[in-house]
């Protein structure tokens, strides 16, 4: 079976509907052969590079009468499932308590006016206000008010130079789609503007605050909003007043389809930057355009070799972060008349540590570096002098710079796994930080502890791992311990603070967080060692992981739970697939789960760069080597359940429709296998709080269950 609690009168409805669909047996018949979440395998098989592929349930990436009764069979039983967990409440209202305190952001300075965002505690949606000189605070947009249930929200914000006008894009139940309006922030009056058909781009002021650049794409033709192949992306400029289809075209590449741009105007208006991407490679092109005078694009960096990050510039004199001959980062000079390479300068040398961000403030160059993953601040003169490292508040995550560079001071935000974000305020007079904003907790930060450890890997490489608890806790083997990872795209797990965290410490939970190659943790030599064919290295150091966990004694295999999210949910697909009998319960949320096709919707063809294609012959193999979906096999797994929004467009939810169907087919154990589908929501951003609460609770009730462990009826 594949769980042993009793489904309800309503689930065999459901599923009775489901499976008349199918033009299966009788729904009673089977109803009383297999539980409800069963669906029937209708034997697909087609051939890949000649090699025969089963995808017996490629129907569920259709829109149809028969998914759409499939997934009300799912929820209902995932429903019915977690709220049978006795005293989840308690786990509910932990969370929210410690949710419960005001949160405000780092500020930003346009004209007189300075902005920032505050939340009160259970706001859905954090609100934008702005400071005027003199010190007047006011609302300038609430996306509250936006939607009654907070599931549209801000996706980006741009403010004019002069402070005097903001462009805000919202999107709808975490859609990648955004709309993009515009409001004056002196009166609060909402302009007629509205930018349409926007994806994985900002507006960007020009000089004079009359108009923005943004880049869109051209609106879906294909019948699915959130399933279709997004391509051709083009860059135009809106004048402020006028109607979108007037918009000036300034650049297309219709012939590089697959060229996504990023925008940005110098610091002195002077020049428009393109950053010219392909997909989510790391890699990137860069041309400019001189807004002085008319002029054509020009294609200053035209070879895919290396990551180009514009800094900023002196007039012709274009600075950049670089990756090229340096994994960990540099900083070099272009001047733009005299652009051969070997023209070029470096202004800052690659380092041990690698660069995670950098700014130009106060005519200095402030450098964000990754020590073992923790944050450290350091500041360079012009010409690359190192004058001084900042004095942080302890071993940590640091977010920013926040700055200007024609501003003495920048502010920065620091936090970590038991600490919450704290902004800072590094003043360059006194060569001093002091604080600026600090949170008041319904908890004490010094009765948990976060300490860092490293293990070996399969393959001998050294691996770092972050843990935190309560203090107190005794390394008996047996705590409950939920193991979260990412491995992938450049993405550097460092330090972040989350109250639910706490709550599962509170639970007597260990949770931890190691850093698996494919993210840039050491670097872009970090990330290349878990890209492409090298793939299995990110899944081999989570085992590692896992079984340093339970050699050192902080746990073991039925009090040990596997958590990961996107490209984490892929890795929680393969560890499901490859290591089941390490954990005890395991969580794929919005995953990639079917490598064969991941490419085939919506932005999914931008992650070939990372993953491959099963379309290219030689990288087929290890695709399908791993593929969680095609190597789902019969046998026992643990506890798993299945996450993902109905709204994303990112990863889209048939992923885990097909890999849930699959896993309740093959399952040979009595672990449950269910499905948790949210309503409303996509990939993650823009989530409302009360509904991040209650996924945090469903899952570390599902883990407490999963262990066979009793939630208290008071989590404290």
């Amino acid at each position: 079976m594949i769980f042993k609690r009793k489904l309800t009168k309503q689930h065999l409805l459901i599923a009775s509907l489901a499976l008349a669909l199918m033009g299966c047996q009788t729904a009673q018949q089977e109803s009383e052969q297999k539980p409800a979440s069963v669906t029937m395998d209708t034997g697909m098989i087609e051939t890949i590079h000649g090699v025969q592929v089963a995808d017996p349930y490629r129907f569920l990436e259709q829109d149809t009468e028969q998914t759409q009764a499939w997934v009300k069979m799912q929820q209902a039983e995932g429903k019915a499932y977690l709220s049978g967990i006795k005293n989840k409440q308690a786990v509910v209202d932990r969370i929210t308590e410690l949710w419960n305190y005001q949160k405000v952001s780092a500020p930003f300075e346009h004209g007189k006016n300075t902005f920032f965002y505050r939340n009160n505690g259970l706001q859905a949606q954090s609100v934008l206000y702005v400071k005027t000189a003199n010190g007047d605070e006011k609302v300038v947009l609430d996306p509250n008010t936006l939607s009654s249930d907070g599931t549209v929200a801000l996706s980006g914000v741009s403010v004019s130079g002069d402070g005097k006008t903001l462009a805000y894009g919202v999107s709808k139940s975490g859609s990648d789609w955004q709309q993009w309006q515009f409001v004056d922030v002196k009166t609060g009056v909402k302009l007629d503007d509205e930018l349409k058909w926007i994806k994985f781009s900002k507006a960007v002021w020009n000089k004079d605050n009359t108009g923005v650049y943004y880049a869109r794409y051209d609106a879906p033709t294909g019948g699915n909003l959130l399933a279709d192949v997004n391509f051709n992306q083009k860059v135009y400029f809106h004048q402020i007043g006028t109607e979108q289809v007037s918009d000036k075209l300034v650049y297309e590449r219709p012939q590089n389809k697959d060229w996504g741009f990023g925008i940005e105007v110098s610091e002195a208006g002077d020049y428009l930057l393109l950053s010219i991407s392909q997909g989510t490679d790391t890699r990137n092109r860069f041309f400019y355009q001189s807004l002085e005078k008319p002029a054509e694009v020009v294609e200053l960096i035209t070879d895919l070799e290396a990551e180009y990050t514009f800094l900023g510039n002196d007039k012709s004199v274009f600075y950049f972060k670089t990756d090229l001959d340096a994994p960990n980062g540099k900083v070099i000079a272009i001047d733009v008349n005299h652009s051969d390479k070997e023209n070029w300068q470096i202004l800052i040398a690659e380092s041990s540590d690698p660069i995670s961000n950098l700014a130009i403030i106060n005519d200095h160059w402030v450098v964000s570096y990754l020590h073992d993953v923790l944050g450290k601040l350091s500041i360079f003169s012009m010409n690359g002098v190192k004058r001084q490292d900042v004095t942080l508040p302890g071993k940590g995550k640091v977010a920013g710079p926040y700055g200007k560079r024609s501003k003495d001071y920048f502010y920065y935000v620091y936090n970590s796994y038991v600490q919450p974000k704290t902004i800072y305020r590094f003043d360059f007079k006194t060569g001093e930080s002091s604080i600026y904003a600090e949170p008041e907790v319904s908890f004490k930060p010094e009765d948990y502890t976060s300490e860092q450890v490293f293990y070996t890997s399969k393959d001998g490489t050294r691996v770092p791992m972050m843990i935190s608890y309560k203090k107190g806790m005794q390394k008996n083997g047996a705590n409950p311990t939920l193991l979260y990872a990412y491995g992938g795209f450049a993405i550097s797990l460092t330090p972040r603070f989350s109250p639910a965290n706490i709550a599962w410490m509170d639970m007597g939970g260990i949770y931890a967080v190691p850093n698996l190659r494919g993210g840039a943790e050491y670097g872009e030599s970090w990330h290349q060692a878990g890209m492409l064919d090298k793939k299995q290295n990110v899944f081999d150091d989570y085992y590692a992981a896992a079984e340093y966990l339970i050699e050192e004694n902080y746990t073991n295999k039925t009090k040990l739970g596997a958590y990961g999210r996107s490209n984490g949910g892929l890795l929680m697909g393969a560890t499901l697939t490859q290591r089941p009998e390490l954990f005890a319960a395991v969580l794929p949320a919005v995953g990639v789960l079917d490598m064969l096709r991941f490419h085939k919707f919506t932005i999914g063809w931008a992650w070939t760069s990372e993953y491959g294609s099963a379309d290219v012959a030689e990288q087929f193999p290890a695709l399908l080597a791993y593929s969680p979906y095609h190597n789902v096999t019969k046998r026992s797994y643990p506890a798993t359940m299945v996450m993902t929004a109905d709204h994303d467009d990112r990863v889209v939810p048939l992923h885990s429709f097909k890999f849930a169907a699959m896993m309740q087919a093959k399952q040979q154990g009595d672990a449950p296998i269910i499905m948790r589908i949210e309503t409303k929501a996509g990939h993650g951003a823009g989530k409302p709080t009360s509904m991040k609460i209650d996924e945090f609770a469903d899952i570390y009730s599902f883990l407490f269950e999963s262990f066979g462990l009793k939630i208290p009826a008071k989590v404290n």
